[in-house]
Order: structure tokens, then C-alpha cells, then sequence
């Protein structure tokens, strides 16, 4: 093997903007690169590692020996790095660090390696940024021309590791997940999957919540290459790929970005600025400007080198306050005195402003729980910038509601009308996500009270409330067969559930509410503006019915929706609606399809001139037990030719 020499890949421009933080493709400079120089194959190595004495480059081409291979510095900002000739991509890495009082670090995996060995293994991989034949044209063009906020946004979740399995129990890949999944997703109706976190993480039960390879497809399911297929085969079958991202805090792990140069380089050193006390571990120092370029540069490549059409960024909550899940004493204010995480605050709308000037066709999803304002409002409104909040409101109220029994419901009715109280204050998701079915939550299924063919109807009604409420819309799988454990990342699916009709008939509602969503503009041009859903009578708390409007752009564009939350039938039940005519009943979840009683309208209901609701004329209708009906004015008659 030719020695090592410097073989710059480093330019004074890189240094600049990696110095101020602003190097929106810090990936394609920092990490391991094959590359050729002077007509020799090898690879550049370049680390951040300000306060290092020395930095070597290690793995079995020399022997894991920190002092063949000792990386040169670059610049004035703690950047090194070195060109070896003779290395080829699969090679097993890591940096050898002598940290600033001359101590040597535990071995350091490469915080841009776009390859990683599998757990419990913990180098990084010589893997470069090879081109891949895409085949996503269509999909690209499309989402160039698609405006998400007007559009049906409807979101599968899942977790790669426990969605189905080898018959051996053993992980499917990237690209056996696809073929299976992509035509399941499509037939269901789902515009996108949203996948739990995929970089690489050293611990299973975290379900990807505690990364260190930010920049790695995690190898449990195969290389980078092969999870390029997998984005590209959902693309070309239809669907958007959404991935959870998760900047808000790293685990401690001794090879990954804790004190990764013998300083608190990534985190911040005070534990109560630095330290997660609930999950262990570390907050990343937002302040700092080569942190920011980091965590920015790594969104920026899913986006680029993967495709991937948003990222649901967990955990802002988190980020946004210094006293988050503290008690007095265990947090420090902000210069201002205050609880706000002001260098959170500008990384996310930093974040937010790079990621739609660069992909203005993708979007943000912020998970926040609390009541921040202006969460998914523009950063020139003073907003964070984010094109999606999940409404983490809407689904504890909904699922405390729905968990009572039917005689209890009237004293609970706020809580089902109360998130249309905020509904037009940030662009939501409505999420019944994977946290709502582990740590003993239950299933959605177990969740609903009744004896067995109310707990279906029940969430029979959870899924209409879904689809029916102003916001865009994601499931947590199995949710869409009512799997009646809760989910478990070590074994798949329950899929032999669907060989049982009542399971069947929730598939198959899920598929229908997909369709009708999807299908009706009423149902998604207005989720997320004002005049899009409005109540026709949200007070009847006596005998649990709610019934409201969604509106399309055009406001003569209109589907009427009433619920009832008992499981005692109306029969006789007005309500007023806004013009005369047929209407057609779109759909009725106790149609014996999904497992109801076929109680309903036959179908078709006429108007009558007897006012009702602010409204001339109304419907009579009869509804079905522990069920939602979906109407919509039938077109007129063409007129007959003479």
C-alpha cells in the first residue's frame, strides 16, 4: 500500500462555510471518500475535531493503528483530514482520537459515514455517494406539481423491523419490504409511508429514537443502495416516503458523538442544558454554528441523495424548552430569563427556511405537543417554518372520548368538539401513530369499550372521526386490520387476522375512507383553512351527535357527515343542510361490508322544505348505531332532449 499524503479535498470555500455553519453539502466533503488523485484509487478521510491533539484514521488495513494514517489539519477551525491510497469501498473504519490533555479517546465511529456495521458491530463502512438508475421520474414530476397543504395527505406508519417478516423471524430487506409494501399501501388508498427513524442505531428496543449514523440507512435491512430502491419502487408505485427525523438528542455511546474529541463538541457540557433526564441522553448545542451545519447538511441528504418527500422531525417539544420534563433548579434560562431554547428556535427555522429553498416540493411535519404558536406558520409571520404540526391534542381527546362508555359519552362531549375550537391555527396532521398502541396504551381496538360488536363499531367511528376532521391523516400499522395486541418491534404483524371478517371489514374501511378522501375534494382542499370543515350541530350532547360540513375550495363543493355515538339507532333524525335536492349516502360504516348491521338510508335521501339548523331545507335521516354516515348532493339531472 502507497503511504498516506494530503491530497486536499477541502478547498478554502468548504472551510469558510463549514466554519460559519452554512456548507449545505458538508456530506459530500467530511466522512470517507473514494476517490482517484494522480491516477491512484484510495479514499479521503476529513473529521471535525477542534480541540484534538492528533486524529488518525484506523481498521484492518493497519491494524487499527491510529499512527499509519495520522490525519493533517485543515484550517483554522478544527477540520483534518488525509488522502490513503490503496482503500477500496467495504472497509471497516474509525478515528483514533487523542483528545486535548493528550488522553486517547475510545475509537470514534465517522458521524458522516454513509455506511455502518451491524449491531452490535460499531464501525463505519468506506461507501461512497455512487449514482443510482432512478426510476421516479413520474413521481418527481408530479410532486413538483402537487401543493401539499390543498392535497389528500394520507399517512401509513410503520417500522421497517416489524411490519412482516422472513418466515424464520428473521428481518426482511430493504427491497423485499418494498415489493410487499408497495402494492399493500396503494391498494389501501395511503398517499404516503412514513417510516420510523432509519438511521443507523445501535439499539433495537429505541426503534430508531436513539441514532448515531445520521447519514446511514440503518444495515439491518441492507445498504444505501438498497434503500435507494426501496424509496424508488413506493415512488413508482404512487407513494410519498416520509421519514421520522430525529435532531432533538443522540445517545452516549462511547464510539459515537459524546465528547467526541475529549470536549463536549456535539453536546453541551452542562447536564442541564445537555442531558435528557428521561431517555439519557445528550441535547445537541444548537448554538454552534458546525452542529447546525451537521444536523441541516444531514436533512438535506435524505432529501437529495434518497428522494424522500418530508421529514416528521420528532420531538420539538423537546428542543423548544429548556425546562422540558425539569424540575426548578435543573435547567438554566435563557439570556432573557426565560424557558425558551432561543438556539432551538433559530436551528428550526433555519432548518425549515434551507430545507423549502432547496426542496420547496417536500415538506416539514413538527411532532410538538404543546401550544408553541405559529408552529407550521411561515418564519417571515414569526412562525418556525414547519409545513405540518401533529395535533396531539385531537388524538388524547378523541381516544379519552371514545374510550368512554356510551352512557358517559354526554359528559365527555367536549371533549370531542374542542379541537375545532384551534382547528385553523396551525396546518395539522391527526395522528393515531405508533405511541398510542405500546407502554401498556393498548391497541386501538383494546381501547374501545363494549361488548365485541361495539368495540368494532367503535372504531369503526375513530377512523370516520379521522377522515371526516379537518387535518390530514395518519395510521400506525396494523391499525388498518384492528390488530388486537399492542405492537411489539420484535415480531411482526398479526396478518392472519385478515382472514377474519370482522378484521377484513376494518381493512376494508380504511381502504373506502382512503378512496373517499382521496376522491372528494370537500374531504382535503380545506383541511387546513379556515371555512374548510364547519359544524351544522355540535351541541347535541343528549344523545351524542355531532354533525358538520367539509367544504371544497369551491364552497358549493360540499359533503355533509353526522355521527352517532351511541349505540341506540336514530331514527327520524334532522339536520339542515345547505341545498335541496338527492343526496347520495357515500358511506355508512355499519354497512354489513365492514362488519355493521346495514342500518342506514338505503342509499339516497330527498330533502324536505322544513328549515333546520340556519338552513332551509333538511335531510331525514335514520342512524345507525355507534356509526358515521358521509352524504353528498347528487348532481342534477341532465335535461331532456326534445
Amino acid at each position: 500500500m502507497e503511504p498516506a499524503r494530503l491530497a486536499s479535498t477541502l478547498g478554502d470555500l468548504d472551510l469558510h462555510l463549514l466554519g460559519e455553519g452554512t456548507h449545505l453539502r458538508a456530506y459530500e466533503k467530511l466522512g470517507a471518500h473514494p476517490r482517484v488523485v494522480d491516477g491512484t484509487a484510495g479514499v479521503s478521510f476529513a473529521v471535525w475535531a477542534p480541540n484534538a491533539i492528533s486524529v488518525g484514521v484506523v481498521g484492518d488495513f493497519n491494524g487499527w493503528d491510529g499512527r499509519a494514517h495520522p490525519l493533517h489539519p485543515a484550517g483554522p477551525n478544527g477540520f483534518w483530514e488525509i488522502f490513503v491510497p490503496g482503500l477500496v469501498p467495504g472497509m471497516l473504519y474509525k478515528f483514533e482520537i487523542h483528545g486535548p490533555d493528550g488522553s486517547l479517546l475510545p475509537l470514534k465511529a465517522d458521524p458522516y459515514a454513509f455506511r455502518c456495521e451491524r449491531a452490535p458491530g460499531t464501525a463505519s463502512i468506506v461507501h461512497g455517494l455512487p449514482g443510482y438508475a432512478w426510476g421516479d421520474g413520474a413521481w418527481m414530476d408530479l410532486r413538483r406539481g402537487t401543493k401539499a397543504h390543498a392535497a389528500p395527505l394520507s399517512i401509513y406508519e410503520l417500522h421497517l423491523g416489524s411490519w412482516r417478516r422472513r418466515p424464520d423471524g428473521a428481518f426482511m430487506s430493504y427491497r423485499e419490504i418494498a415489493a410487499d409494501l408497495a402494492p399493500y399501501a396503494s391498494w389501501l388508498g395511503f398517499t404516503h409511508v412514513q417510516l420510523l427513524p432509519i438511521m443507523e442505531h445501535p439499539y433495537d428496543p429505541s426503534w430508531g429514537y436513539q441514532p448515531l449514523g445520521l447519514f446511514a440507512p440503518t444495515s439491518r435491512f441492507g445498504g444505501p443502495e438498497d434503500f435507494k430502491a426501496f424509496v424508488d419502487t413506493l415512488h413508482q408505485a404512487g407513494l410519498g416516503v416520509l421519514l421520522d427525523w430525529v435532531p432533538a438528542h443522540f445517545p452516549e455511546d462511547a464510539h459515537g458523538l459524546a465528547a467526541f474529541d475529549g470536549t463536549h463538541l456535539y453536546e453541551h457540557a452542562d447536564p442541564r442544558q445537555g442531558r435528557h433526564m428521561d431517555w439519557g441522553t445528550l441535547i445537541y448545542n444548537y448554538g454552534r454554528a458546525e452542529v447546525q451545519n451537521y444536523l441541516i447538511s444531514n436533512a438535506l441528504f435524505w432529501l437529495d441523495q434518497f428522494h424522500v418527500d418530508g421529514l416528521r422531525v420528532d420531538a420539538v417539544a423537546a428542543m423548544l424548552y429548556l425546562d422540558y420534563s425539569r424540575e426548578a433548579g435543573q435547567w438554566i434560562p435563557n439570556r432573557d430569563g426565560g424557558r425558551e431554547n432561543l438556539e432551538a428556535v433559530a436551528f428550526l427555522r433555519r432548518l425549515n427556511e434551507v430545507v423549502y429553498a432547496q426542496f420547496p416540493d417536500t415538506f416539514t411535519v413538527a411532532e410538538e405537543s404543546t401550544a408553541w404558536p405559529g408552529v407550521s406558520r411561515p418564519t417571515d409571520q414569526g412562525g418556525l417554518g414547519f409545513g405540518f404540526k401533529w395535533d396531539m391534542g385531537w388524538m388524547h381527546d378523541t381516544l379519552r372520548y371514545l374510550g368512554q362508555g356510551m352512557m358517559a359519552r354526554p359528559h365527555h362531549h367536549d371533549d370531542i368538539t374542542f379541537s375545532m375550537l384551534y382547528h385553523d391555527a396551525e396546518n395539522y396532521v391527526l395522528p393515531l401513530s405508533h405511541d398510542e398502541v405500546v407502554h401498556e396504551k393498548r391497541s386501538l381496538l383494546d381501547r374501545m369499550p363494549g361488548e365485541p360488536w361495539e368495540r368494532l363499531a367503535n372504531l369503526r367511528l375513530l377512523y370516520a372521526w379521522l377522515y371526516a376532521h379537518g387535518g390530514k391523516k395518519l395510521l400506525f400499522m396494523g391499525g388498518e386490520f384492528a390488530q388486537g395486541r399492542e405492537w411489539n418491534h420484535d415480531t411482526a404483524l398479526d396478518w392472519g387476522l385478515l382472514d377474519r371478517p370482522e378484521n377484513k371489514g376494518i381493512h376494508d374501511l380504511v381502504r373506502d375512507l382512503n378512496g373517499l378522501y382521496r376522491r372528494h375534494p370537500a374531504l382535503h382542499e380545506g383541511d387546513c383553512q379556515v371555512g374548510g370543515f364547519s359544524w351544522i350541530d355540535c351541541g347535541d350532547r343528549f344523545n351524542s351527535v355531532l354533525t358538520l360540513l367539509r367544504r371544497a375550495a369551491d364552497p358549493g363543493d360540499f359533503v355533509a357527515i353526522a355521527f352517532n355515538f351511541t349505540a341506540r339507532p336514530r331514527h327520524g333524525y334532522r339536520i339542515g343542510v345547505p341545498a335541496p335536492g338527492a343526496y347520495a349516502e357515500l358511506l355508512n360504516t355499519d354497512s354489513a361490508h365492514y362488519g355493521g348491521r346495514n342500518l342506514g338510508n338505503t342509499g339516497r335521501v330527498e330533502t324536505e322544505a322544513i328549515p333546520a339548523h340556519g338552513f332551509p331545507q333538511s335531510l331525514n335521516l335514520t342512524l345507525p348505531p355507534l356509526a358515521a354516515l358521509f352524504l353528498q348532493p347528487e348532481p342534477p339531472s341532465p335535461a331532456p332532449r326534445h
